[in-house]
């Protein structure tokens, strides 16, 4: 069946690492993993495709839909935590000031200070935590964006 044959098919790292706006990301190496399973150095067509399916716009129709079943993987708090897994380097369900600095580091590269980023990483968090943990929790991340239209900002148009 095509479903087994599907199943055959798997993409490697290194072929996430061919695609020009990934290498060129400075997010690319976080977005890259997060198509592979723990452990894992390929995905295949299935686990290629959920992950992916979280860029999916979401249509007018798809707002009414059955609110009992289960949620899709591109609902706004899908897309949300898809980009909270990205700052959660080590997967504790915090965003730490050193996860904060790591990530803005890979997003500006030598052109700031660390001192700079120090300043950027400690307002970041003092705003955005509200349990004084000096850490960013999911909720907190989503209290952060919750006037952010994350559907704009985290869809692909796919060919209809």
């Amino acid at each position: 069946s095509i479903s087994i044959l599907l199943k055959q098919f798997f993409l490697l790292r290194e072929d996430f690492q061919r695609i020009p706006e990934l290498a060129i990301n400075p997010l690319g190496d976080r977005i890259i993993n997060a198509f592979f399973p723990e452990g894992e150095d390929q995905v295949n067509f299935r686990g290629f495709m959920r992950t992916l399916a979280h860029f999916r716009p979401i249509e007018d129709n798809e707002k009414s839909k059955d609110q009992n079943g289960p949620e899709p993987l591109n609902s706004r708090s899908n897309k949300l935590h898809f980009a909270f897994r990205l700052y959660d380097l080590d997967k504790d369900d915090k965003i730490s000031r050193d996860e904060l600095l790591q990530v803005l580091r890979m997003m500006v590269g030598v052109n700031i200070s660390d001192e700079q980023l120090g300043s950027i990483a400690d307002r970041t968090i003092q705003e955005a935590d509200q349990d004084g943990d000096c850490a960013i929790s999911f909720a907190e991340f989503v209290k952060v964006l919750e006037k952010v239209d994350v559907e704009q900002k985290m869809s692909i148009r796919f060919l209809h």
